[in-house]
């Protein structure tokens, strides 16, 4: 199986990457932006390009295609709505429909920002989107493009994505905690935080399955889930146990003040909906994969990250 790996050098693509496990399924094509990863060669992969993202399809001929890549500059996106549309949204009419002619599987990555957070229970993957910022339309009309192609397709939606890789809440957190003894979290918006790694492990769950099933059954797996960790929190719940469990492992020496603050204190040129946690349950049934705490899969992230930094403990 040849597998195409759009975004290879971003967040999620990175997370592919380091885990290797993508690499046990086939032979792994790595594009981005820049054409480079790491030092090495890369295929160059400018998804608001639909001349150069077609001839790369030609070329490479995947099987599969994981489109880890997208704009992701939630406020910028705001004065560039036309250019974040190009790329999460009609680039996945162009995915789709070379998918579809070829009979290529295709895994996209989609947000909790396509609904306007005024539900007071978890949003269900059949509930109507009501985006309320650009990135959050340009995330839709990705979506809409790709089921209207016809292609074999999951769409997992996610949130609060982080990793010891990239720009993220998490790093950031970190390298603020170093500079200032006090740090003012947003407490009035609520999530799920939710690492990349645990993306990648469920990703490629569904997609083993969905290549053992016989092609009838295929269909019935495929369609739009949400992909996040279990439980509820706040940036400022989030903040607060990245500094104790970073304290506790020693990557930090001492924690700032954290003070509280509401979303209207911290105005941004994007509107963030108060509630975007979303309801993983369809998944974890599809599939039998368990979507884990988020304090589990932060704690488990410090860890890697102490790993990386220290080395192994014995």
């Amino acid at each position: 199986m040849k597998i195409l790996l759009l975004g290879a050098n971003g967040q999620l693509g990175h997370a592919f990457m380091k885990s290797r496990a993508l690499a046990l399924r086939g032979e792994v094509v790595p594009a981005t932006r820049q054409g480079c990863l790491d030092g090495r060669p890369c295929h160059s992969a400018d998804l608001a390009d639909t001349a150069s993202l077609n001839a790369l399809l030609d070329r490479v001929q995947p099987d599969l295609i994981i489109n880890a890549a997208a704009y992701t500059a939630v406020d910028q996106a705001e004065s560039e709505e036309p250019l974040a549309t190009r790329i999460n949204g009609h680039a996945l009419a162009v995915l789709g429909g070379w998918a579809a002619k070829h009979h290529a599987l295709i895994v996209h990555y989609s947000t909790d920002y396509l609904f306007d957070g005024t539900k007071a229970a978890a949003y269900g993957v059949d509930d109507t989107p009501s985006p309320i910022n650009a990135y959050g339309r340009s995330k839709l009309a990705g979506e809409l493009a790709l089921r209207a192609s016809g292609a074999s397709h999951f769409i997992f939606r996610t949130a609060w994505v982080y990793s010891p890789h990239g720009r993220n809440f998490f790093l950031t957190m970190l390298q603020l905690a170093k500079q200032q003894p006090e740090l003012r979290i947003v407490n009035d918006q609520f999530g799920t935080p939710t690492p990349a790694s645990l993306i990648v492990d469920a990703s490629l769950a569904a997609v083993d399955q969905w290549q053992l099933a016989p092609p009838a059954k295929r269909i019935s797996l495929e369609g739009t889930y949400h992909v996040v960790s279990d439980g509820v929190a706040t940036w400022h719940d989030f903040a607060t146990r990245i500094f104790r469990k970073a304290s506790d492992a020693g990557l930090l020496q001492g924690t700032p003040k954290i003070v509280a603050v509401g979303t209207g204190d911290y105005p941004t040129p994007a509107r963030r909906p108060a509630w975007s946690v979303l309801d993983n349950a369809s998944f974890r049934h599809r599939f039998g994969f368990e979507l884990p705490d988020w304090r589990d899969g932060l704690d488990d992230t410090i860890n890697k990250l102490y790993s990386e930094v220290n080395g192994p403990t014995c």
